[in-house]
């Protein structure tokens, strides 16, 4: 049986994660969405704002100038733009014409999050941000976060993460463990309003070499993976493990290793994507240390991902109409890729609707 094709479309009307709030310490961040180039900047009032990355005068990178009182000034000719994308300042001239704008994109912070719309204005509802608490205690949930660039289609990345039976091929020397035991776990798959939800079970199974770093294990272990699929382009991740014996399928909230993980991954270009993940770690809070062992033991596992990534697009662009065959790990993947599909389904229908 075939699978969807590798490349998927984009899908507009949603909020994607555009950047982290600390990637503006500098006040500028240059970052391509969707084709589209886009300028982040903090105002001087502390503000974001994201507008083209392309000076109405002369076509220039508004990116190449900086913020001043006013908003994010032209390091062209010195046109000074606010975050509406409205030209409020042209040096040397007191009218400022109409079409002295530029484009600019529905922006919301929060949590650690800079939220961005790439589609209709008048549908952007603030409500629809995915909530994180996790990144709100950082006493509870101490986290890292990272930004990696990956140059493959944003929704095989998502394959990816719905997929964990790669884990004890690709990351054997950290989170993996045996790779018979992510073979024959007990999968459950579940549709949600916005995605799908994968939970795995590996019972009795021995930890990995990065669990043993952070709790001490009496032997071996029930160990769960819980991935949630939230349309447009996020996998929320709570992965763990408690001794044997100690009722984890009855009660998860347990001493044991708790990971609390975000997965954000916004699409480039048809072939490129960003990929903004955090990984908090819920144990040990009395261990300042603890959280960056894990983020170091995990890291290499975000790059192992990525290398595969980059190969195996550079290998279906070599023939992209090629089907994928489809197994039986492949599930949770196939219903997430539905439901993105009938998302974009629906979004294209809406539009053809709105020309008629």
């Amino acid at each position: 049986m075939a699978r969807e094709n590798a490349n998927a479309p984009y899908l507009r009307n949603a909020w994607y994660v555009g950047a982290w709030d600390d990637e503006l310490s500098k006040g500028i961040l240059a970052r391509t969405i969707m084709d589209e180039p886009i300028a982040f900047f903090r105002d001087a009032q502390g503000k974001v704002g994201a507008i083209e990355d392309r000076c109405c005068h002369r076509g220039a990178a508004l990116t190449d100038g900086k913020v001043v009182e006013n908003g994010l000034q032209c390091g062209y000719h010195g046109l000074v733009f606010d975050a509406k994308g409205k030209c409020v300042e042209i040096p040397g001239q007191d009218s400022i014409p109409p079409m002295a704008q530029v484009k600019h994109y529905p922006v919301v912070e929060r949590q650690g999050f800079i939220w961005i719309w790439m589609g209709d204005p008048a549908l952007a509802d603030e409500s629809q941000i995915i909530d994180w608490p996790f990144h709100d205690d950082k006493k509870l949930y101490p986290h890292r976060k990272a930004y990696l660039r990956i140059r493959a289609n944003y929704l095989m990345m998502i394959d990816n993460l719905m997929d964990l039976t790669h884990l004890g091929y690709v990351h054997s020397k950290t989170i993996g463990g045996n790779p018979l035991s992510h073979v024959s776990a007990k999968m459950d798959v579940v549709r949600t309003e916005k995605g799908c939800k994968l939970t795995r079970w590996m019972e009795n199974v021995l930890p990995p070499p990065t669990y043993l770093k952070g709790v001490p294990f009496a032997g071996k272990i029930d160990r769960w993976q819980e991935f949630e699929y939230v349309l447009p382009g996020s996998v929320l991740q709570w992965s763990g493990a408690l001794d044997v014996g100690k009722g984890a399928r009855e009660n998860r909230d347990q001493y044991g290793v708790h990971l609390r993980l975000y997965h954000a991954i916004t699409p480039e270009t048809e072939n490129s994507s960003h990929y903004l993940f955090s990984v908090g770690a819920h144990f040990a809070q009395d261990n300042p240390a603890i959280v960056e062992t894990i983020f170091n033991d995990t890291y290499p596992t975000f790059i192992e991902d990525v290398e595969i990534m980059n190969n195996q697009q550079a290998r279906i662009d070599m023939d992209p109409t090629r089907p994928l065959l489809a197994i039986k790990a492949d599930n949770a993947l196939q219903q997430a890729r539905r439901v993105f599909m009938a998302a974009y389904e629906a979004e294209q229908a809406m539009k053809r609707q709105a020309a008629e």
